[in-house]
């Protein structure tokens, strides 16, 4: 357990703490895991809309006339793709097949200030930070702002009737994966996006830390006709893994290849990047294990680092996500299996502390969208 003395702050852990949410080591940062409990925030979120405090996250700036040379050799989307308040997902290969994080890149520009904003998690933040420079031989200059940012997710369907009348521009008209910089009011100069990590709609929205709590106490005045409510990362976890989301240090990580982990949607071989070469053998000759959602049909929950077995009782794989899904009502997971046992409806066996339960490899994400 981390010393709670060490642990960072966001500029919103004294509103947390005195709403009552329940605080915990994470990430270096003393962070609020639930405040009405897990389920009443997730169909908060599922239903109408919910607000996490993710400042801990990283921030990077990118600019000068290598900014895309350096983000095209680091990560393996083609960044070159990007138009101005574009944003993708992509991640950082290691050198040896596996993965440094992964990050979303957004291209942006501010008058005449054209950049890029490498948005990184939290507990990676300095391994990141210190790779990507390893790797900055082009004229790129970079500025890590992690420390000076605060980040709210405002999450859910009524995400957008929540925050549309705090922005003079159609907030409600902005693609999915886009980002702007626009004025709130009552707040300030702010980013926006149509981005987030639980698959329900909304927004994330970047600001300065003294602007942080003015956001916070408009977004929570917007949102009362909705029943809006802080979430924690609880509920986050439960949100993104019905969706099939990948969390960095559960289901990939320096040891996990994206080939292994359904990633290669992001890894596009356009270009020359770290583990190009290495990663398009994987894409052409296949790889051993694959990582697949499944749900189980005996009664049970799937944790991370339980042991998926085969009928003998041997260890053939790893579940590095599970919980009781709040919206579907079942136990759900996910799971590094052998490739001949990914195929969608095969059998999956997990053993669940001492138990063995039966399941089966489902179509991610879990929850199917509307």
């Amino acid at each position: 357990m981390e010393a709670t003395t060490a642990l960072k702050r966001t500029a919103l852990t004294h509103l947390h703490e005195s709403l009552g949410a329940k605080m915990v080591p994470f990430a270096g940062y003393l962070m609020p895991v639930q405040y009405t409990g897990v389920n009443d925030e997730h169909h908060a979120v599922r239903n109408s809309v919910g607000v996490f405090d993710v400042s801990h996250m990283g921030e990077f700036i990118v600019r000068g006339p290598g900014a895309l040379d350096l983000i095209q050799k680091v990560t393996s989307n083609d960044a070159s793709k990007l138009a101005v308040g574009k944003v993708q997902y992509s991640c950082l290969p290691n050198g040896k097949g596996g993965i440094v994080d992964d990050l979303l890149v957004y291209r942006m520009q501010q008058g005449d200030d054209h950049h890029y904003v490498l948005v990184v998690n939290a507990s990676n933040i300095e391994k990141d930070w210190a790779w990507i420079n390893q790797h900055n031989t082009f004229d790129a200059q970079l500025e890590n702002i992690s420390d000076r940012m605060s980040l709210l997710a405002v999450q859910g369907p009524k995400a957008v009737d929540t925050l549309k009348g705090l922005f003079t521009e159609d907030i409600a008209a902005m693609p999915y994966y886009t980002a702007m910089y626009a004025e709130m009011k009552g707040v300030g100069l702010v980013l926006i996006s149509t981005t987030g990590y639980t698959g329900a709609g909304g927004y994330e929205i970047y600001m300065p830390n003294p602007l942080a709590e003015k956001a916070w106490n408009v977004v929570f005045e917007a949102g009362a006709p909705y029943g809006i409510k802080p979430c924690g990362l609880a509920s986050r976890d439960t949100l993104r893994l019905e969706m099939g989301f990948c969390l960095y240090g559960n289901d990939i990580d320096d040891t996990t290849s994206p080939m292994e982990a359904g990633l290669g949607w992001i890894t596009k071989f356009t270009k020359d990047f770290v583990d190009s070469s290495v990663l398009k053998a994987q894409k052409d000759n296949g790889t051993t294990r694959k990582l697949v959602g499944f749900e189980l049909l005996d009664r049970g929950i799937p944790r991370h680092g339980h042991n998926v077995v085969d009928a003998a009782g041997n260890v053939v794989g790893v579940v590095t996500s599970g919980t009781q899904s709040p919206t579907l009502q079942k136990p759900i997971g996910l799971a590094y299996v052998p490739t001949a046992m990914a195929a969608e409806g095969s059998e999956v066996l997990v053993d669940v502390r001492g138990k063995v339960l039966k399941g089966r490899v489902v179509k991610l994400p879990f929850l199917k969208q509307s």
